[in-house]
């Protein structure tokens, strides 16, 4: 299995292929982080999904056996990630909010595993090749969500807030938005489109959490960087590299969604965030030179 390839306009994918298998990463990291014993996420259902796609580096990654190269197995940096979109899940459906939509949802089990209110609903979103294999796979297994679900299959280039609004999202009430591991596989002008859609069908009091990249030359410089450590591992079945934009006019999330009519607060550092929840020196991806500034971000803003 092989997910490297370069990406194209109209491009699509399933688990097995181009973004889609990142899914899969992503749940071997989520598997090796809930057997730690100070585990700052738990995913019962990500092994699921790695036994049903039959992948053997997948595999391998989650038992902490990965010779491929991978940036992500030697981090905690997904358990680190998952935290902070976990918390501003449950911290706003415990404030009321009953809508939650997650961008990109890939093989993410919010919907199942967190502690969700009655009435809450959970929408994903992604490519209908993912979804699928995450709904056959969660049923073969009798796993049911915990409050409402509604998937979405839709390409996010396309119309998705028509898609949405036909699955039953009301845009006149506040929603919890999740934008995680996505802006990374979206060229700068797709990323402005994003936010702009969100923006449209999101009420008073709606709430957005993102996961963010810094802009500018350095920032630039510093993904690069990251992308060609990914790419350390292309030969040996993953190859991330061909799949992310690394563009120089990249808009700052911050500023779109600021002049956009949203309340931003100031943006957790990796490294902040793992002091807050008492993980220390852990490495992360995606940081630039020494004493430089982290190119991973984390935002919340809410709607005004």
């Amino acid at each position: 299995m092989v997910a490297g390839e370069r990406r194209y306009d109209g491009d699509s994918w399933d688990i097995a292929s181009s973004v889609g298998y990142t899914a899969l990463g992503v749940a071997a990291a989520r598997a090796a982080e809930s057997d730690r014993g100070d585990a700052l996420a738990h995913d019962p259902y990500a092994r699921l999904f790695l036994a049903a796609a039959g992948d053997p580096r997948s595999a391998r990654r989650a038992d902490g056996d990965d010779r491929g190269g991978s940036v992500f197995a030697r981090t905690r940096f997904i358990g680190l990630r998952t935290r902070f979109f976990d918390d501003f899940v449950t911290g706003a459906a415990g404030d009321g909010i009953t809508q939650v939509v997650i961008l990109a949802a890939g093989l993410d089990a919010r919907a199942q595993r967190l502690p969700l209110p009655a009435g809450t609903v959970v929408y994903e979103l992604d490519q209908p090749g993912v979804l699928d294999f995450k709904v056959r796979v969660l049923a073969e297994h009798d796993v049911s969500p915990a409050a409402g679900l509604a998937s979405v299959p839709v390409d996010l280039r396309d119309d998705w807030p028509t898609a949405l609004r036909s699955a039953g999202f009301d845009q006149t009430r506040p929603a919890a938005w999740v934008v995680e591991g996505l802006l990374p596989y979206l060229p700068a002008d797709a990323q402005d489109l994003l936010f702009a859609r969100v923006s449209a069908v999101s009420a008073a009091g709606s709430r957005i959490a993102v996961e963010a990249f810094d802009t500018g030359p350095d920032a630039v410089a510093a993904r690069q960087r990251f992308q060609a450590a990914m790419a350390r591992g292309r030969g040996r079945g993953f190859d991330i590299a061909g799949l992310v934009y690394v563009d120089a006019d990249r808009a700052d999330p911050a500023d779109t969604l600021a002049a956009a009519g949203w309340s931003v607060a100031e943006p957790r550092e990796p490294s902040g965030l793992a002091q807050a929840y008492g993980v220390e020196r852990v490495p992360l991806p995606g940081t630039g030179a020494a004493g430089g500034a982290p190119v991973v971000r984390y935002l919340t803003a809410e709607r005004v």
